[in-house]
């Protein structure tokens, strides 16, 4: 008797539902002071741990690289992930527009976008044939600016005969738009790129230089406030949907509370991010308004450049506008 009483409480145990362990991959260093996405994930997680959730938070790459992460959520062998939008644009190029210049005026606009616009709602209907959902659009950091080796940026001419490592063909449009050229070059070879002179620098976040120890070859920063670099928090629909009702609802409401807490972090470090640039070396270049909206009206042949179906860039103007 004893040892059926013992057999079906393990039975009993294997099949209650269980709040497994909810892997998270990282896309940059545990870092709270220099990383947007960052500062998502541990928001995310503290809410998830507070709500009886197990969280382990995955390093930069130890599950794998971009496409490696992204069949792990789609099979559920991986719960959560900071990824490159560029994963999700192979299902849905829509979202490439987030990288359209001068689109949004800061995170917080852009946020009111991707919402008033029902962007997310729209990407996911295209990633549920994955079995994956996006969570959230996260800013790595303040937006973006021009990063050199050895050339002080103000004026687009100041960008002649430079060139510059490029995420797509669009940011290469953009480039030959402010008089320079543009290569893509994954991320790993950057360093070595801008060290041998293959590129001559890089559109990123400010604290991008200093996260990834850059800043040894890495000389000015031009703030020009281009694009919101952002990543995508994708989630396995496989684990998503195996939760029960409640678990839903905290999972829900960590994605609100870590949405809140990265909008928090930019707000403190607009300007303190430059200022750890010059802490660190690297000589900033604050463009004033006059000096941005030169690159603004050359950037404008992106939008007419067809990388984009014109009804795309039509809508996204659309959103930002009426969500501005």
């Amino acid at each position: 008797m004893k040892l059926k009483a013992l057999a079906l409480a393990a039975l009993l145990a294997s099949a209650a539902p269980v709040a497994a362990e909810v892997k998270i991959a990282l896309d940059t260093a545990p870092d709270l002071a220099t990383s947007g996405s960052y500062n998502w994930a541990h928001a995310f997680a503290q809410a998830l741990t507070e709500a009886g959730f197990d969280v382990r938070e995955m390093p930069r790459d130890a599950v794998g690289n971009e496409a490696e992460k992204f069949d792990q959520i789609t099979t559920g062998l991986l719960e959560v992930s900071l990824s490159d939008i560029r994963v999700v644009a192979q299902l849905d190029p829509f979202i490439y527009g987030l990288r359209l210049p001068y689109l949004f005026d800061d995170a917080a606009h852009l946020q009111r976008a991707l919402t008033e616009g029902q962007v997310l709602d729209q990407v996911n209907e295209a990633l549920g044939a994955q079995d994956a959902m996006l969570l959230a659009v996260v800013p790595l950091g303040p937006s973006s600016g021009i990063i050199t080796t050895t050339a002080a940026i103000r004026r687009p001419e100041d960008m002649a005969g430079l060139r510059m490592r490029a995420l797509d063909d669009a940011q290469i449009a953009m480039y030959e738009a402010w008089g320079s050229s543009g290569t893509i070059v994954p991320w790993g070879e950057v360093p070595a790129g801008l060290q041998t002179g293959v590129i001559d620098g890089y559109l990123n976040s400010p604290f991008v230089p200093i996260s990834f120890g850059q800043t040894d070859f890495v000389r000015n920063y031009a703030d020009a406030g281009v694009i919101i670099p952002a990543r995508a928090i994708l989630a396995s629909r496989y684990w998503y949907d195996g939760l029960d009702e409640g678990e839903r609802a905290a999972v829900d409401a960590a994605v609100e509370t870590a949405n809140a807490a990265t909008a928090a972090w930019l707000a403190e470090v607009s300007e303190s991010s430059l200022t750890a640039l010059e802490a660190a070396g690297v000589t900033v270049q604050r463009l004033t308004a006059e000096e941005r909206e030169a690159f603004r009206s050359r950037s404008q042949a992106v939008y007419e450049s067809g990388l984009m179906p014109a009804a795309d860039v039509a809508r996204w103007q659309t959103i930002a506008a009426a969500s501005r």
